[in-house]
């Protein structure tokens, strides 16, 4: 299966830091022995760039990208015509998170996302759980 990861599950990910849920984790630390993929928006690289400068995550964006580049099991996805349509027909209230969930859905699959606002848009299935894994 292919997953979209939200832009704090990428951080949390790749920093080792904070929480993340227990069905996300199951899926994040089994990936390179699974046959699934995550996929990672160019938006959620912007955020990182933008919250690494800031000082505000423990992560950067050249880190991100070494990690993304050391496996196959991950894919960057670039914004597109098709997506912003998407994006046109989505009520969310910030616009980084709309182009993300826009994303999951012109993708047709799941988001990883700690995220509950995410669940109240329809066509999207978000995985993470709320009992919390450290």
């Amino acid at each position: 299966m292919k997953f979209l990861l939200d832009t704090v599950a990428v951080i949390r990910h790749f920093s080792c830091e904070g929480r993340i849920g227990k069905k996300a984790s199951l899926i994040l630390e089994n990936i390179e022995q699974s046959n699934d993929s995550l996929i990672i928006s160019v938006v959620s690289l912007m955020e990182i760039l933008y919250l690494s400068e800031k000082n505000r995550i423990p992560i950067d964006l050249n880190d991100t990208l070494i990690k993304i580049y050391a496996s196959s099991k991950y894919t960057i996805i670039n914004l597109s015509p098709e997506i912003l349509k998407v994006a046109a027909k989505t009520r969310f209230y910030e616009l980084h998170d709309r182009l993300i969930v826009s994303t999951a859905k012109w993708l047709n699959i799941a988001i990883i996302s700690s995220d509950k606002r995410f669940e109240e848009i329809e066509g999207i299935t978000v995985i993470w759980d709320d009992e919390k894994k450290y």
